[in-house]
Order: structure tokens, then sequence, then C-alpha cells
């Protein structure tokens, strides 16, 4: 089993994933882009089981969504590097802040998101797809990805 590693930029947080993302995406709404104070964020959605905190403490914060909803945001309790977020409904899924592995670049995004809020000097290839908003799951997730989302179902 691969097991991917990341953290906290100060290193007093430690994690690892059991298991690759079921999908990544690049968000460019307004609000990935104050949290993470640049132009967008980079996402990976996982199960919670397969994410384990390996050292360290996370603490809480609570934002805004673009749901209205709200999501619970958890940190490195000392240099307050956002980790992952959990959103409303999602209960058994986390969404990882991707570039917080060791190695980030193992997971390339399949889309680029609420890319209407882009920033104008932000180019982006053509290569991975564009959304004006949010995707359809079945036109970005690979089959295995499917399955497992639908596998978190109640």
């Amino acid at each position: 089993m691969t097991i991917f590693v990341g953290g906290c930029s100060c290193g007093q947080l430690e994690y690892k994933l059991t298991r690759e993302p079921i999908v990544t995406h690049v968000c460019h709404c307004t609000l990935c882009q104050r949290y993470s104070g640049s132009a967008f964020i980079v996402h990976s959605m996982i199960e919670k089981s397969n994410v384990v905190i390996t050292h360290g403490i996370l603490s809480e914060t609570v934002g805004p969504s673009k749901r209205g909803k709200g999501h619970t945001i958890k940190r490195c309790t000392t240099c307050g590097d956002q980790i992952y977020s959990q959103f409303e409904g999602l209960n058994r899924i986390i969404v990882l802040k991707t570039t917080t592995l060791n190695e980030p670049s193992r997971f390339p995004p399949q889309a680029h998101i609420y890319v209407r809020s882009k920033l104008p000097w932000v180019e982006l290839s053509g290569v991975i797809p564009v959304f004006e908003e949010f995707y359809r799951r079945e036109d970005i997730y690979t089959h295995e990805g499917l399955k497992r989302l639908d596998s978190l179902k109640p």
C-alpha cells in the first residue's frame, strides 16, 4: 500500500493518506482566493477514514461556504495552516488542501472550477477542463472515484 505524507509549514502537524484522493480540482472562487491568500486553491477530496493525523493537533474554525451552510476548517494549532475542510452534509469526506502534501504534484487537478471568478492574469492552458461554476461528477471523476463516493452515501 502506498502512503502519502503531508503536514503544515511549521512541521508540528503531520498526516498520512492511506489511499489516493477521489478527485483533485483547482477552485478559483472568491472565497477560496480569500482563504488561501492566493489566486486559487487546490483541493483533493478523500474519505475521512483514509486520513490519519500522525503528529500534532488540529484546531477547528468555521467559515462561510458557497452554499451558505458554512464549513469547518481544520488547522495546525501552532502555525494555523489550513490542512482540510469538512462541508455540511459531507461528514465522511474531507477536502484536503492538496499543497499541504509533501509531494502535491502526485495529484494534478482534473478540473478548474468557478473560473468565472478567476483573476484575469491567471492563464489556463486548456489541458485541464475548465468550468464556469462546478462540474457534473460523472464528467470528471473516474469510475472508481464515483464508486468510492457512492459507497459513502447513507
